[in-house]
């Protein structure tokens, strides 16, 4: 069977491979000049880099179980990692119970309320009972209002808005498990990253996928998808048509009605349901470390980022790279501004973050966009994702909506693009 499948982030090159092992035919394309997706690198003033920052965490096994099938394993590192917590201008220790014992921002028993609330997550195997819930009020019943306005609610407004009282808390929970489970042990976080960053992993599915007779085209967007009797019938690239039996999108999944005008009126509604906050992300490679934390969230009136991450003190690389992500939506005043004046704003908080940081510490600066950085996840979502399988016969589709409640991360990607090579096959996963 013919199989156009459209993107070449990790879960596009994921469900080729998928389909190659099964027999079939695959063509991928990518409007994108390198594969990768949000996982892609670029040279970042002579050091090749993600565009946006990755972690591996301890319970990561679909990603563990292709390193095996690709001989990648021994690329996999794991580094003891801290964390910090900027608060109203002064930096704490984070991430263990003597930090949080330690931080003068809250009572014994807010502490007590937080530390069982993490633990409580830690334990959670089955999330649909809280997808119902609102995250704000979850964590407000389990640490109190004065818990929730020191540790949560920056890092809600200044990563969803007008969103933030609109969040599932089985989204924010997978989120505080995923972290807690990635210890070595009780007082030490234990990150993961491939020796060679995720290009390591990117090359080898390529070349997976390019050894088995599948074809990657790059710079090369699918115009739309043609539907005859309520069947895919073929695809127009560049003006050509090229027939194929079944489309898989893993692009946003907003793309698909535009993709797609024969798709079912309620169904292109429910998939125009779900919606999405756009990231600005503001790369720095630094002449020496920040701080020693790997990511620090931040609460503090004159900082409008919710925090920093410091990639190389994870995977031990010099000079120092530091990620500072912007999420808003679109209509928020900020989005308009350049580039240049994002990364200045950042560059201006360093200093608060570190009073012996200066401006000559900065050797080169970067700043990307992506417009589907994060999906809103509202009580419900389970019921609100369309499924993988579409009303048109060998139309089928996921983005990194359906990793839901988990984080986004290559590691869901893998599992996910499982899922849909099954559901385009009619095979279990």
């Amino acid at each position: 069977m013919n199989f156009k499948i459209i993107g070449a982030g990790p879960m596009g090159l994921m469900t080729a491979m998928e389909l190659l092992k099964r027999g079939h035919e695959v063509d991928i394309y990518e409007r994108d000049d390198r594969i990768g997706g949000m996982s892609a690198t670029f040279d970042f003033a002579g050091l090749e880099i993600e565009r946006y920052y990755h972690f591996i965490c301890k319970t990561d096994y679909p990603l563990f179980k292709l390193l095996a099938e690709l001989g990648l394993s021994d690329k996999l590192r794991w580094t003891d990692t801290r964390m910090g917590f900027f608060y109203n201008g002064k930096l704490y220790k984070w991430g263990t119970p003597l930090a949080l014992l330690a931080f003068d921002g809250l009572g014994l028993v807010s502490k007590f309320r937080y530390g069982l609330h993490a633990m409580y997550a830690k334990g959670i195997k089955d999330w649909r009972p809280f997808d119902r819930m609102k995250a704000t009020d979850w964590i407000r019943r389990w640490i109190g209002e004065r818990g929730y306005n020191v540790l949560w609610k920056s890092l809600f407004e200044l990563k969803l808005f007008e969103h933030t009282e609109e969040i599932s808390a089985a989204w924010i929970g997978t989120r505080i498990k995923r972290v807690a489970l990635s210890r070595r042990n009780l007082l030490q976080e234990s990150m993961g990253y491939l020796d060679g960053g995720s290009a390591t992993l990117l090359r080898a599915m390529e070349r997976f996928i390019l050894e088995r007779g599948g074809r990657i085209h790059l710079k090369t967007g699918i115009d739309r998808v043609d539907v005859t009797d309520g069947r895919v019938c073929g695809i127009e690239v560049g003006g050509a048509l090229l027939p194929c039996q079944a489309v898989i999108s893993t692009a946003p999944i907003q793309y698909v009605p535009r993709l797609v005008p024969d798709l079912p009126a309620d169904f292109a509604a429910r998939i125009n349901q779900i919606k999405n906050i756009p990231v600005a992300c503001v790369i720095l490679k630094l002449k020496q470390p920040l701080s020693e934390n790997f990511w620090m969230n931040i609460n503090d009136p004159s900082i409008e980022i919710p925090g920093v991450i410091e990639y190389s003190n994870l995977n031990q690389m010099t000079p120092s790279v530091l990620y500072a992500p912007f999420y808003m939506p679109k209509t928020h005043p900020k989005w308009a501004r350049s580039n240049d004046e994002l990364i200045d704003e950042v560059i201006g908080y360093l200093g608060k973050l570190n009073p012996a940081f200066s401006p000559d510490w900065v050797l080169a600066q970067h700043c990307h966009r992506y417009d589907f950085a994060q999906t809103i996840c509202p009580p419900g979502f389970y019921d609100m994702l369309p499924p993988m399988a579409t009303p048109i016969a060998g139309l089928y589709m996921a983005d990194t909506s359906y990793y839901y409640p988990e984080d986004r991360s290559i590691n869901e990607s893998i599992a996910v693009a499982r899922r849909l090579a099954a559901s385009a096959t009619g095979m279990a996963a």
